[in-house]
């Protein structure tokens, strides 16, 4: 899909145009208001109020320079979310046609081109690879109506982040026996090949000699062993360093204690923690931003073979503290311990987990929400505001002292499994325990990492959730 700049009266199949609430014209509507005097009136019939997300396809019958004017609503004032859901919703209701011309990106605010053609490529998502007659669909290319200064620099950082994006999305949808942790592995290795990242990956050998006795034990059920990628971005200008860890648990069963099968249907995405901080990486080396990253995928399947871990044992972990395993389906936290543990060795500056890693934090937040934990509140501040940057939501949840007795053990430093209530947080204080007093946050995306439903740029399977936030909090660590 090519974006370039066009002239303002130059002609078209679609011009998309953006209003306000109650109708109020933004950039380029007014044109197309005094060109075709019954605009307003159709717009009005069909109940279209510029309220955000409102969207009115009208023909105009040789009545205007384009066959088709989309009119798409901001609500009562615009910002860069507004902008991507606009754009979004332009791209799903563009018939097939080679080209789509709009002046959204004219709406003043800074960043307003990075917004609207994120919004736009993100929407034209689809996962069709496993179809054996996938549909013909249109990738129509994107003119900005008016050239607006610095167009081209914020236009290639929209598609590199929103090719991130989908990259992720791809991988969590693709169906659990076809990437092994193995697997998983070599495809993420090999997406970071060629833009100066590199790749270590260790495979189960490695694994004991280097103590990870979380990702073993969870892997131990499973005929496809374990294996833990590394992938780092080290330019030689870097003004900080941050660590992106991240859940990969291929399929999740849910071990010995095994889930119900229904529950099981989706849990190919359980590896989307994984898929984010990968692709993250490869986002912030396309961008050159001047920050060291590494990003640590732990890939494990959670499979009840014949040695698979048992509820009451106990594994050891990287950094020598004990967990007695009294849930095997409470599997995340034991890989993430392991990689943790790995990460703060090295003392980055800040370190970020993502993981889908407790139904809890969906009954919370529900599914369109991430948790969001912190190990002080000036770092649940600077990624909150990467998430709002990003247009990701996050909600910051407490790591109260005194619930820390609830993951105690009567054998072992831990447990990983505490009482019903507050489950999202009990997790989190078992992964603080791995962290070393680095500045860390933890986001558990059990919800939003997988969407029932299509919504605006957000397309109905895997999400890629988590990688625009990380995206962010790296270009804010490089400031």
């Amino acid at each position: 899909m090519e974006i370039s700049t066009v002239s303002t009266d130059a002609a078209g199949p679609v011009l998309v145009v953006p209003m306000f609430a109650d109708r109020t014209p933004g950039p380029g509507a007014e044109e197309v208001l005094a060109a075709i005097g019954w605009v307003d009136g159709h717009l009005e019939a069909v109940g279209f109020d510029g309220s955000v997300g409102s969207v009115a396809v009208v023909p105009t019958g040789g009545a205007f320079r384009t066959e088709t004017v989309i009119f798409v609503g901001l609500g009562d004032e615009a910002d860069h979310e507004t902008l991507r859901q606009a754009a979004a919703a332009a791209r799903r209701a563009v018939p097939k046609v080679e080209s789509v011309a709009t002046t959204l990106h004219r709406v003043e605010i800074d960043g307003a081109v990075r917004a609207v053609v994120e919004g736009f490529l993100l929407a034209g998502y689809v996962f069709d690879e496993y179809r054996s007659d996938p549909p013909e669909r249109s990738h129509p290319d994107l003119e900005l109506v008016g050239e607006v200064e610095g167009w081209e620099a914020e236009a290639e950082t929209a598609r590199i982040v929103a090719e991130a994006v989908m990259v992720a999305r791809d991988l969590v949808n693709t169906p659990a026996r076809d990437k092994g942790p193995a697997d998983l592995a070599e495809r993420l290795a090999d997406l970071a090949g060629g833009h100066g990242v590199s790749a270590e990956i260790w495979d189960e050998d490695r694994l004991a000699a280097e103590r990870m006795g979380g990702l073993l034990g969870v892997g131990a059920g499973s005929h496809r062993p374990p294996r833990l990628l590394r992938l780092s971005y080290t330019p030689e200008d870097a003004a900080a360093s941050v660590a992106f860890v991240g859940k990969g648990i291929v399929f999740d069963s849910g071990g010995l204690s095994l889930k119900p099968a229904t529950s099981m249907e989706t849990m190919k995405t359980d590896m989307a923690g994984a898929a984010a901080v990968a692709a993250a990486v490869v986002a912030v080396a396309r961008l050159r931003l001047p920050v060291a990253v590494v990003a640590y995928a732990a890939l494990a399947e959670n499979m009840p073979g014949g040695g698979a871990q048992r509820p009451g044992d106990v594994i050891t972990c990287r950094n020598g503290k004990t967990i007695e395993v009294l849930n095997t389906d409470a599997e995340g936290r034991l890989v993430l311990a392991d990689a943790l543990a790995l990460a703060a060795e090295a003392e980055p500056d800040l370190i970020v987990d993502v993981a889908t890693l407790t139904g809890a934090c969906m009954v919370a937040l529900g599914d369109r929400i991430g948790g969001l934990f912190a190990s002080d509140d000036e770092v649940a501040a600077r990624v909150r505001a990467a998430a709002e940057a990003a247009g990701e939501r996050l909600w910051h949840l407490p790591l109260p002292a005194d619930y820390r007795s609830n993951i105690d053990s009567e054998i072992a430093d831990m447990k990983n499994t505490g009482e019903r209530w507050g489950g999202a947080i009990n997790a989190a204080l078992l992964l603080a325990e791995f962290t070393d007093g680095r500045p860390w946050a933890h986001l558990d995306i059990a919800g939003p990492a997988r969407a029932s439903k299509e919504q605006h740029y957000v397309s109905k399977g895997g999400t890629g959730f988590g990688v625009r936030t990380l995206v962010e909090v790296a270009r804010t660590m490089a400031e």
